[in-house]
């Protein structure tokens, strides 16, 4: 099952089933609001969120009749025109209708030098080997990213910090945990970070890390059920300039050092973990150094099963 959270003109946030011919099926209810009052109600009922959303989605389709209403209610004809995934994957606009974050998360955190090549490139660029020695350590690195506060949807603004003048993308595969560590779905996360700062002084990492606009996160939620194998899915990216791309790469995820429950029994050891915390599973697509983003590019990742998460940049 895929889910989103959209925007629509005069009722503001709501949640979708996305159809296997990209329409979607509006689930909003006074008990599901959002993705992660869903993911947390399945828990707590104990039923899997497709029952759960067939449940929601009956209930909303044929509500009851209020008091005093003919036995035969009058009810408005269907629409005719469906509303479609890329109707809905357009710049933010409170007038229109568009993708949101595909949950609002109540933490983000990040895992870093889980491919070989990221661990390569980066001491070569510190001159150090603390990365080639974490990424063949017994413990992971794992750090705070971001609230949802700091977290962009689709095609809304990543960020450079102000006081950063290489700023770099890092397209990863993220997933959301359930209860007790338990992944429950899986999406694309673009972890922008600072690179200068962290190559500056590693323990500058929170805030190469942590600033407005640091993590995009999208298009869609998607159950653990309905990818096949985490461990093989391709990754690309593509940076546009002036409509023109100026960096393209590509990694799979079998490339990746480390098992996700391994990651999550690392973050979760004395650490209290939120039903719909977000960990993003760290890149193996490194951008030249040389290719920093700059304001008005258009970063593109691309995750089979999981689609494209596009987004904007610009300059705080």
């Amino acid at each position: 099952m895929k889910l989103i959270q959209f925007h629509l003109p005069g009722l503001g946030k709501r949640v979708g089933v996305v159809t296997r011919e990209d329409e979607i099926i509006d689930v909003t209810s006074e008990e599901s609001p959002g993705v992660l009052e869903v993911l947390e109600l399945s828990y707590k009922e104990g039923v899997s969120l497709g029952v759960l959303l067939a449940d929601i989605q009956e209930r909303v389709s044929n509500p009851p009749p209020p008091p005093l209403t003919p036995v035969h209610p009058h009810r408005p004809e269907p629409r005719d025109d469906k509303l479609k995934l890329e109707h809905l994957n357009v710049p933010p606009d409170v007038n229109k209708p568009h993708l949101l974050l595909p949950l609002h998360p109540p933490e983000v955190w990040g895992c870093g030098v889980t491919y070989k090549r990221s661990a390569d490139m980066r001491d070569e660029d510190s001159e150090q080997d603390i990365y080639s020695r974490v990424y063949n350590a017994d413990r992971p690195e794992i750090f705070f990213k971001a609230t949802p506060t700091r977290c962009v949807g689709p095609n809304d603004f990543i960020c450079i910090r102000s006081d950063s003048k290489l700023t770099a993308t890092e397209p990863e595969l993220a997933y959301i945990l359930g209860e007790n560590g338990e992944i429950a779905g899986y999406t694309i996360c673009n972890d922008v970070s600072a690179w200068d700062i962290e190559r500056d002084n590693p323990l500058y990492l929170p805030q190469s890390k942590i600033f407005y606009g640091c993590c995009a996160l999208g298009p869609i939620f998607a159950t653990a059920s309905e990818i096949d194998n985490p461990y093989d899915l391709n990754i690309k990216c593509k940076v546009l300039r002036n409509d023109e791309p100026i960096y393209e790469g590509e990694v799979n995820t079998s490339q990746i050092n480390w098992k996700f429950e391994e990651l999550t029994e690392f973050l979760s050891r004395d650490n209290p973990i939120p039903i719909g915390t977000v960990v993003s599973t760290g890149t193996g697509i490194m951008v030249p150094n040389d290719l920093p983003l700059a304001p008005g590019d258009v970063v593109e990742i691309e995750i089979d099963e999981l689609g494209t998460l596009s987004n904007p940049v610009k300059q705080l």
